[in-house]
């Protein structure tokens, strides 16, 4: 039972005592790994497309885009960059005071070419008195670092991935937000010349991002001959998850409040959730690159969305014949055809429906939200994959996997996961409305039952705590999902201040 106050803390976070119950239930019974049947791969799984098909495809999303549908790019972008700095916080603490790692000596030694290398330069001399070559020439390399990480300095330690300067775009520098007003620009304008951005921020960085934009905005509107509707939101409180200590009793903090903590990125399906829009791009804040290298990464945005747009066409077409009630066997083997082979839905006991049975599972199989999501070969790079796996229903469909969610002591598992070809750069185009023109209510298709649960402390003590279904894992779950081939040259994600020295972020 809940005291007053933990009830009072639920009122105000708009979560329920049910709620509650659920989440300590997860915790005690954990989460069920998922059964994979195989990897997705160009053989079976994943689309490639053929320079033939290029053209129709770019064209499906020009008509798109010329018939008054509202699309919209979606970006999470909470969270502050302390990880991207992780190996300069250990540079700090280190008992040297030269670099001497690998990393380190990286980071020194392309110090010039990083976007904020200037505004560095200027912190140091505004705080120290020094510009950086002096601070060099005297071996004050922690003194650097300190500017750029520190409050005391440029505070990027704090901030937003999305407000650090990321490029050289010309004689400017340009953040990672910035570079995703371009990008809409580039792939999202309407025929009225209007691009929808959301960002899903933090609640302390709400500020930092709407003096960005108001610093901005007029300028990529001139450049690019666009109007923004710019808007953000942030992670909602009622998506946030009890924690618990190591015998699954809520967590206390010294107060004796419960201790909550935010669900993940899979919280944020109820921010997509509020969006009212046709088609929505999803891509992270951190995977952007200067206009010179865009033309890969807006090409094959084109294309994913065509396909998209050319699948729900032929999907709301049949939608529309079902509920006409006019369709021959034909069409019901073409349907089932469609399923199968375009959507790769596979239900094993599809032969034993009955005639009237079959049309429904039709109908609620085709009526649901649709993703075609973009996958990049194996390169080492971390991040789930695509695999082909049993729903709770038994029907077997494509899914994004992350490793923990599949059992690898299991052998078979083990090597269905080790012949993956293809990792989930989180590159998606979705469609969030149904044959009528009507919103889905998207939280209705989230597997609950792929949750994570992950140990940390506070305050000395250990903890266990959950997050919710991943937005593009078990969030989207029972979603009409394709999968395409994209080239890697479309995923250049900032994990490191390292990564920014990489050609693909370094034009000047």
């Amino acid at each position: 039972m809940l005291d007053s106050k933990a009830l009072t803390q639920l009122t105000e976070k708009g979560i329920t005592e049910k709620q509650i119950e659920e989440q300590l239930a997860c915790f005690s019974k954990g989460f069920p790994f998922l059964e994979i049947t195989a990897s997705a791969s160009v053989e079976k799984g994943i689309k490639v497309i053929s320079k033939e098909e290029q053209d129709g495809l770019m064209n499906e999303w020009d008509a798109y885009l010329d018939n008054q549908k509202k699309v919209i790019k979606f970006v999470p972008a909470s969270g502050a960059a302390s990880r991207m700095f992780k190996n300069l916080y250990e540079f700090l603490s280190a008992s040297y005071n030269e670099p001497t790692t690998a990393f380190e000596k990286q980071f020194f030694d392309g110090l010039e070419r990083f976007a904020f290398y200037n505004v560095l330069n200027l912190c140091c001399q505004e705080k120290i008195g020094k510009d950086i070559p002096s601070l060099l020439l005297e071996k004050g390399y922690k003194k650097i670092v300190s500017m750029l990480l520190d409050e005391s300095g440029l505070n990027y330690g704090q901030l937003p991935k999305g407000v650090l300067l990321f490029h050289h775009s010309g004689k400017e520098v340009r953040t990672a937000m910035e570079e995703h007003l371009a990008e809409g620009a580039l792939y999202a304008k309407n025929k009225l010349g209007k691009v929808n951005l959301h960002f899903t921020v933090s609640p302390e960085h709400l500020g930092l991002f709407k003096t960005l934009v108001s610093r901005k905005k007029e300028a990529f509107e001139k450049k690019y001959s666009v109007e923004y509707d710019i808007s953000f939101s942030v992670q909602k409180q009622s998506t946030d998850t009890i924690a618990v200590d190591m015998e699954n009793k809520p967590f206390l903090n010294n107060d004796g409040s419960l201790l909550f903590r935010p669900g993940g990125h899979g919280a944020l399906i109820e921010n997509l959730n509020d969006i009212d829009g046709d088609v929505v791009f999803i891509k992270n804040i951190d995977n952007v690159v200067p206009d010179s290298f865009k033309f890969s990464t807006v090409a094959y945005k084109k294309l994913l969305a065509g396909w998209l747009v050319r699948l729900q066409k032929k999907i709301f077409g049949y939608l529309e014949l079902i509920e006409s009630g006019k369709y021959s066997h034909t069409q019901i083997e073409e349907m089932i055809h469609f399923l199968q082979n375009e959507l790769n839905l596979r239900n094993p006991e599809i032969k034993l429906l009955e005639d009237v049975e079959l049309v429904l599972y039709l109908k609620r199989k085709f009526n649901r939200p649709i993703r075609v999501c973009g996958m990049v070969r194996n390169q080492g790079e971390p991040g789930g994959g695509p695999f082909f796996t049993v729903n709770q229903d038994r029907t077997i469909s494509l899914q994004i996997l992350e490793s923990s969610q599949i059992d690898l002591n299991n052998p078979e598992n083990k090597a269905l996961f080790e012949e993956g070809t293809h990792f989930n750069p989180v590159d998606l185009v979705c469609a969030i409305k149904n044959y009528k023109g009507e919103k889905f209510n998207l939280p209705d298709y989230v597997d609950k039952n792929t949750g994570f649960i992950s140990q940390k402390s506070k305050d000395g003590r250990e903890l266990k705590a959950l997050e919710l279904p991943g937005l593009w894992n078990g969030a989207m779950s029972d979603w009409n999902t394709v999968f395409v081939e994209v080239p890697v040259e479309t995923f250049n994600p900032v994990k490191t201040v390292n990564d920014l020295l990489r050609p693909e972020h370094t034009t000047l």
